[in-house]
């Protein structure tokens, strides 16, 4: 199946350090609306950084993703405006349910072909960017996650381009990994052991959770 979106925004940003808590940290979730084509490229958009690379970036979050929809939701759920870039998303993108990309479905954008890989799992950052203790909690239970793509053809891309979405049929959905993570059902490992657009560190997981319950 083939749908279409689009980006309404290119968001990128190096690394910062910020007081959090009495503490010093550096984080590169700061992302700024840029003009002009982006080069996709390696890991990462030019101009963008990740600090702590043991977590955050990598060929499997090489790119994220978030939708104007949700963005729309939260602005009424914390009763103000947020702008592109708010949640560090890279790319933010209109008429697309990142929740129901399922892992592994393409995306065509600009000149770049990106992959979609997982959802995401928010630490302490994003509480530190919302300026709001406990922020992981709100943003978990809302199960907004947004998407994580790797970069499959380099290129570039730029606010007002096109995304054309070729779907991958049958797989796990971002919404199904995140939703599950803490406490994921016999059937949801299952099909996470077993489908092969799955990234190493999913397969881990559910390879742990499986050897638990036995």
């Amino acid at each position: 199946m083939v749908s279409h979106g689009r980006v309404v925004s290119v968001n990128v940003g190096e690394p910062r350090v910020t007081q959090w808590q009495g503490r010093d940290v550096e984080s590169g979730i700061w992302k700024e609306p840029i003009d002009g084509r982006v080069a996709v490229r390696g890991v990462n958009l030019d101009g963008d950084r990740q600090a702590d690379l043991r977590v955050h970036g990598g060929a499997d979050k090489a790119v994220y993703a978030y939708a104007v929809e949700d963005y729309a939701w939260w602005s009424r759920e914390l009763h103000r405006d947020l702008a592109p870039g708010t949640f560090g998303e890279n790319l933010t993108v209109e008429g697309l349910d990142l929740g129901a990309m399922t892992i592994g479905t393409r995306w065509n954008v600009g000149t770049s072909e990106l992959e979609v890989t997982q959802p995401r799992q928010p630490c302490f950052k994003l509480e530190m960017r919302m300026s709001e203790a406990g922020f992981i909690e709100r943003f978990e239970a809302a199960e907004r996650f947004g998407a994580y793509l790797r970069i499959v053809s380099e290129g570039d891309v730029g606010a007002g381009d096109e995304i054309v979405v070729v779907e991958r049929e049958g797989g796990v959905t971002t919404w199904e990994l995140g939703s599950g993570r803490t406490h994921p059902s016999a059937s949801l490992l299952d099909r996470v052991l077993a489908d092969p657009a799955m990234p190493a560190n999913w397969q881990a997981w559910a390879a742990r959770h499986a050897a638990r319950s036995g």
